[in-house]
């Protein structure tokens, strides 16, 4: 045999192992291919996801749902320091200094009348209160975990319990000015009207307990309720 023959021998020999080689190779790649998962494969299986953000209602006149679980027990296991003040007596007379001041400022502007500056105090403290109480939700202090988030001041004063002295007091309040206000506006019909409405709706019909959690949307003064 000569020594070309033996060379192309063992060239073919190579080839043909080479060729063995990459077929065990391409064997092994595709038995460790994981096959990629198809959109059409059975949704059956498959757990919805829970959203557990709160959504805005988009009703005009809505009702804020009762809190979870969760919620509740942090409302309960810690002091709302957001509205611990409201029961003492000392902060029952703040009301009291804040009318004489509000009675004085529009005494001393001029052009104003003593009729007038009983009216404007009426309006200015029952749209402050409405704004303090009944406006503004949540606290201002983060260690309760946001769970009176969606919640007003006086929907968080005493647990949300209806009648307590405090809040018989915030009701009595607006009240008896809007009779001192009627009075010193010697009945006037128009003043009359004008504090009937302004107390009626501002400062004492947030206050009932029908209206509790109750949400009234007015653009650009209040926002859209937020429901679990």
């Amino acid at each position: 045999m000569s020594t070309n023959t033996i060379h192309n021998n063992n060239a073919n020999a190579n080839a043909n192992a080479n060729a063995n080689a990459n077929t065990n190779a391409t064997t092994n790649t595709n038995t460790n291919l994981r096959p990629f998962p198809s959109h059409t494969s059975d949704c059956s299986s498959m757990e919805p996801v829970k959203d557990h953000r709160r959504r805005r209602s988009s009703s005009i006149i809505s009702h804020v749902e009762q809190e979870t679980f969760e919620d509740e027990n942090d409302q309960h296991s810690s002091l709302n320091m957001n509205v611990m003040w409201v029961d003492q007596r000392g902060a029952w007379m703040v009301h009291f200094f804040i009318l004489f001041f509000l009675k004085v400022f529009y005494n001393l502007m001029p052009g104003i009348t003593n009729e007038w500056s009983w009216t404007l105090t009426n309006i200015t403290y029952c749209v402050g209160s409405y704004i303090m109480f009944h406006l503004i939700k949540g606290t201002p202090f983060d260690f309760n975990g946001g769970c009176f988030d969606n919640l007003t001041m006086w929907e968080q004063i005493n647990d949300g319990v209806q009648y307590t002295p405090s809040r018989k007091f915030l009701i009595f309040v607006p009240i008896a000015l809007f009779l001192i206000s009627t009075h010193y506006s010697h009945y006037d019909l128009h003043l009359f009207l004008l504090n009937l409405f302004i107390t009626t709706f501002v400062a004492v019909v947030p206050k009932l307990p029908w209206t509790h959690r109750l949400r009234i949307f007015i653009p650009f003064i209040t926002s859209p309720a937020q429901i679990s």
